[in-house]
């Protein structure tokens, strides 16, 4: 049973996590369009949205460490003000000046925002008791159902909430980002312990664990080729003639399969174990691409896409919740960071590579692609990690 302060911390996070979302949903929705009407040449329209990819890259590792010495709450304050508020008010002013130039520095801005959000789940795994961790990340992270029906609100309701068309939502951005900055001042959670000397393992050596060849494989496989797979869909849905309300509707659909399910991964997990959950994870991830070879119509996207998202949350779930068990509260700091760094790394070159090998190769070669490297994370899954895992993954 988890305590007030745990459930206190986790809806403190979820809502934060929720805002997060919100900006990263305005972000795909709109910075594009805007980008295109912007950029000097169309070449460069989707440059700000890979910008707030590399802004997270650069400052994944660096967030993690910051919030390892000063805390959680200030680390996920100062992502939200700089980050979030700023981003927002940066790109705002842009699309006032007609500034490409600002709207970058903006995106920047927002990939920090980013990097700094996506460490939610960890804080609230660091303040859970084992029983209640992966209850705890999975509830966290079902803050993106509602930045599933409020992101798109925002990109497309907001437009003209300013007399500059398509500020407004970046307004609704940076305002939301001050909101989160001010339920963080509520969070509570102890800090890491400075380590001693010789107390904290060397990286290489954490990282050298199966448990955490796991988790990283599973987490950076799961969300990678859920950022692919969606990436390209609306270029493969395009090219069979379907209209881009039909996308939006696959979309919409895709991203609750990706957090609806957080209302119960924990449960399952803490019920069949870590190990279970993962195979389940991966099998949904290939029944995905399976789906997606085997038609191209409104239905085949649809159900390929929802599938997408429930296997997407079922191994990042049960990889944030592995990962936690792989290290001491001394050495979060710089595993955690790490993890983000190579998860968020793979994720950039899986989102700039989509939509070339959608037009290169197809959309049922590109899941085709992915069928083998599912089958190699679910047979890494069950060499690794032992049958009965559920105690030693404190979850039972």
């Amino acid at each position: 049973m988890a305590t007030r302060l745990e459930r206190r911390n986790v809806v403190i996070l979820a809502t934060a996590q929720a805002m997060s979302m919100v900006a990263g949903i305005t972000v795909a929705t709109l910075s594009g369009l805007v980008g295109l009407r912007l950029a000097p040449t169309p070449a460069l329209a989707t440059l700000p949205i890979s910008l707030v990819m590399v802004g997270g890259v650069l400052t994944s590792l660096p967030a993690s460490m910051l919030m390892a010495r000063f805390g959680r709450r200030a680390g996920f304050m100062t992502g939200a003000i700089v980050g979030g508020a700023g981003g927002g008010a940066v790109s705002m002013l842009a699309v006032q000046a007609g500034s490409f130039a600002l709207l970058c520095v903006g995106a920047l801005l927002l990939g920090i925002y980013q990097a700094f959000a996506r460490f939610h789940r960890f804080a609230a795994a660091d303040a859970a008791s084992p029983a209640f961790r992966s209850q705890a990340i999975s509830l966290v992270l079902a803050g993106g159902v509602a930045a599933a029906f409020l992101g798109p609100w925002n990109a497309s309701r907001s437009t003209h909430l300013l007399s500059t068309p398509d500020a407004g939502p970046y307004l609704v951005v940076g305002l939301l980002a001050l909101f989160a900055a001010g339920i963080h001042t509520m969070l509570k959670i102890p800090r890491a312990p400075k380590p001693e000397a010789g107390q904290a393992r060397p990286l290489p050596l954490i990282i050298g664990q199966p448990s955490f060849v796991v988790a990283l494989v599973t987490a950076t496989v799961a969300y990678s080729m859920m950022t692919l797979l969606m990436t390209a869909t609306p270029l493969a849905m395009h090219g069979e003639g379907l209209h881009l309300g039909d996308t939006a509707t696959v979309m919409q659909w895709h991203v609750l399969g990706m957090f609806v399910p957080s209302f119960f991964t924990g449960w399952l997990i803490a019920k069949w174990g870590l190990r279970k959950m993962l195979l389940i994870g991966a099998c949904v991830l290939f029944a995905a691409a399976s789906v997606g070879i085997a038609g191209r119509t409104m239905v085949h996207w649809w159900v390929a896409l929802v599938l997408l998202g429930i296997g997407w949350n079922f191994l990042f779930v049960g990889g944030s919740a592995m990962l936690a068990t792989t290290h001491t509260s001394a050495e979060r700091g710089k595993v955690q960071g790490f993890n983000e760094l190579v998860i968020l790394g793979v994720v950039a070159v899986a989102s700039l590579l989509a939509g070339a090998l959608e037009h290169a190769v197809g959309w049922t070669a590109l899941n085709m692609m992915l069928l083998p490297v599912v089958l190699a994370t679910g047979l890494l899954i069950w060499r690794l990690i032992p049958a009965a895992p559920r105690a030693a993954a404190g979850v039972s």
